[in-house]
């Protein structure tokens, strides 16, 4: 992906990771557009970044995506990348009845970079320098019990991007797959964001960029502190490993997580 010259839609653009992306390339002198489903969290990002542009989205809305992408793409013929950050994270206890958190994260994390994609690609096979990322997480190699949903969609993002990517090899689409670790955001709460468990989010986001500007052709993304998720799935002793991985992060961790602040932001 080149790092200037792009017309950039960055979907959950209005905080956390979204926000961080959408500045970086707006600081190299990209035009962005972030979209989110909160209008006051848009407002405020503009606001800090003159020449960003903003639209209402909601990525659950199948129909709202589609009218979105019809405008965006009318109002923004050079739009040339899409970055699906948008998401949601949710605790669950898997024993309890009921599905709604469950298909919510569903119709956000999975679906909506699905539609999204499929209604940007027609315009963005016209671009010689298309770019479609999406997020997943290191959560998709080792899920966290706590967020099975969660896990599970960005699980299926990972498959997704990688069938997307061979799909297109043939065009002028690059497909990347940008792999956080667990990084200081609202993504579960106020308290998500000075865990001092999670990686700075300006570190996240340099390390991120400066990837991207020496390895521009990169297929996957993956800072360092990830690494160790993103390789356990090819490890012998991977039962172990998921083992550690959520013993350590249970007690205080879910507790916070289940608390009334922790039922998970939008990003």
């Amino acid at each position: 992906m080149k790092t200037t010259g792009n017309t950039i839609l960055i979907t959950g653009g209005g905080s956390g990771i979204g926000r961080g992306l959408a500045e970086a390339f707006h600081a190299l002198g990209n035009q962005v557009i972030v979209t989110g489903r909160r209008r006051e969290m848009l407002d405020q990002t503009l606001a800090a970044n003159p020449g960003m542009q903003a639209d209402v989205l909601d990525i659950r809305d199948g129909a709202d995506i589609r009218r979105t992408a019809a405008r965006l793409v009318a109002q923004f013929p050079a739009l040339n990348a899409v970055i699906h950050n948008a998401g949601i994270m949710r605790t669950e206890d898997v024993r309890e009845p009921g599905t709604v958190d469950a298909e919510e994260t569903i119709s956000t994390n999975l679906l909506g970079p699905i539609r999204l994609t499929a209604a940007l690609l027609p315009h963005l096979l016209d671009k010689p320098d298309a770019t479609i990322m999406t997020v997943s997480s290191g959560l998709a190699f080792v899920p966290g019990a706590v967020t099975p949903t969660y896990c599970a969609t960005k699980a299926a993002i990972h498959s997704y991007t990688q069938s997307l990517r061979y799909q297109l090899s043939d065009t002028g689409v690059q497909v990347m797959e940008l792999i956080p670790p667990y990084v200081q955001t609202e993504l579960t709460g106020p308290a998500h964001a000075s865990d001092p468990n999670a990686m700075p989010l300006k570190d996240f986001i340099s390390e991120v960029m400066g990837i991207i500007q020496n390895s521009p052709e990169a297929t996957e993304i993956c800072v360092e502190r990830v690494k160790p998720l993103r390789s356990a799935v090819t490890g012998a002793d991977y039962d172990a490993f998921f083992k550690r991985f959520n013993d350590a992060r249970s007690g205080p961790t879910v507790a916070r997580w289940k608390g009334a602040a922790g039922r998970g932001k939008w990003r």
